[in-house]
């Protein structure tokens, strides 16, 4: 398994494209490698025949590892023990407080065992002094959640513990029976047997960019202490404009909302710059920024995906559309770059005219806001009839929807900013001219 970027110590396999005896050619397509949000397609650097593979789908490989044994013509392959060096870098930057890593690395210098021995081998326990797993602090942080002690899990033949063996930990964990001397429990209401559900489809296993997606999300409900404040704008104008430059754009892009509303928000975020930043929990500190890295929520066949819009503040109405349906493209194809996917200060989420009444949308961790347009909505409205009355006329109306992180953003913040954007989106020249 390759370097496939800087800091990164481990992929999950979600695709093989080979499998054992099949032979391939140099370049070829091996297996597709998830890291953070991007995919990375493997390809053979020989010609052979597949021998070995490093796991099932859903799997992780750390980098330095073996991905697949290939024999070449000629002769034999047999798969080498990891580089010590490698190793020894690769435990320390995952087990900084180890004190026994030279011990984990030199016996993993030896070690020239094929992928899959014929017969069963008991991975080691390797601990650090303190008798701490070795694992990345994305499977610490998952234990964590889990209330799984990490010493209690036994990992792989290079002793760390990674999310296949946590997975296994959990499914062979079983009810234990009481001590004799232990006090007697209450006696629990029976319950109903288990209905059994006829019908039942296909079972899809959570891996890959859904897998992720569901650590993100719950990692943000569970560290975030959200809150939601809604309000109403009346966009009548906003769209008479639009209509008006997409009859006139010629050979440039159809302008949708978006690009009028990021305008209107890198319009407005410098009156609020709590709003546009990143919260580190570690170390207790709030980065404020003056570019705009916004972040696009996109749907894809493989699950939803945050692309990045960079320095929004600088690009124009067309810039901006060419922008978002580049990057919304790539992240369909998944052809999205990693730098492509990661970076944003603020993230704007929107289903189109698919988008409710209102939404409560989670932050894209460690951002602190995130910002939900909803779909616009045809009412009758009161409005003035320019001699001191009102009259009744048909408007379009939509909801802005913006989530907070309580522990940086204040509501009377969080109101006052859309608010101040709301007066940009109902007034398009007052926002377009800055």
């Amino acid at each position: 398994m390759p370097d496939i970027g800087e800091g990164i110590a481990e992929a999950e396999i979600v695709a093989w494209h080979v499998k054992v005896g099949d032979r391939i050619e140099e370049d070829s397509p091996i297996a597709d490698m998830m890291t953070d949000k991007a995919t990375v397609e493997m390809e053979s650097p020989v010609t052979g025949v597949v021998r070995e593979i490093a796991g099932e789908v859903g799997a992780t490989v750390a980098i330095g590892s073996p991905l697949v044994v290939i024999e070449t013509e000629g002769g034999s392959y047999e798969a080498p023990g990891p580089d010590a060096e490698e190793v020894r870098e690769r435990i320390a930057a995952e087990t900084p407080d180890a004190e026994d890593v030279e011990r984990a690395a030199s016996r993993l210098e030896n070690e020239s065992a094929p992928l899959r021995p014929s017969k069963p081998v008991p991975p080691p326990v390797v601990r650090s002094a303190g008798g701490k797993a070795l694992a990345s602090p994305a499977v610490r942080a998952r234990a964590r959640s889990l209330g799984v002690d990490l010493a209690a899990v036994t990992g792989g033949l290079d002793g760390v513990v990674r999310h296949e063996h946590l997975d296994a930990h959990l499914l062979a964990q079983k009810p234990v029976a009481p001590a004799k001397d232990a006090p007697a429990a209450k006696p629990e209401a029976k319950r109903a047997p288990e209905q059994q559900i006829d019908g039942a489809g296909e079972q899809i296993k959570v891996i890959g960019l859904r897998r992720r997606i569901a650590e993100n999300m719950a990692a943000s409900k569970r560290h975030i202490p959200h809150f939601t404040y809604v309000d109403e704008c009346d966009v009548t104008e906003l769209e008479r404009w639009r209509g008006e430059f997409n009859d006139q754009r010629g050979d440039k892009p159809k302008l949708t909302l978006l690009p009028f509303l990021i305008t209107a928000i890198c319009r407005t975020l410098p009156e609020f710059p709590m709003i546009n930043a990143r919260y580190d929990e570690e170390a207790n500190v709030v980065t404020r920024y003056d570019s705009v890295h916004l972040g696009m929520a996109a749907q894809t066949p493989a699950g939803l995906m945050v692309p990045v819009i960079r320095n929004a503040q600088n690009l124009t109405l067309w810039a901006l559309a060419a922008e978002i349906a580049r990057l919304a493209e790539a992240a369909r194809e998944g052809t999205a770059k990693s730098e492509e996917l990661s970076g944003s200060t603020l993230t704007v989420t929107s289903l189109g005219p698919l988008g409710g009444i209102a939404t409560t949308p989670v932050i894209n961790r460690p951002e602190v806001a995130i910002i939900g347009p909803n779909k616009i909505v045809e009412r009758p409205v009161y409005v003035s009839d320019g001699q001191g009355g009102e009259r009744i006329e048909k408007r379009k109306l939509m909801n802005v929807s913006i989530s907070c992180d309580h522990r940086v953003v204040d509501g009377w913040d969080a109101a006052s900013f859309i608010q101040a954007l709301k007066r940009r989106i109902e007034a398009p020249l007052m926002m377009l001219a800055g």
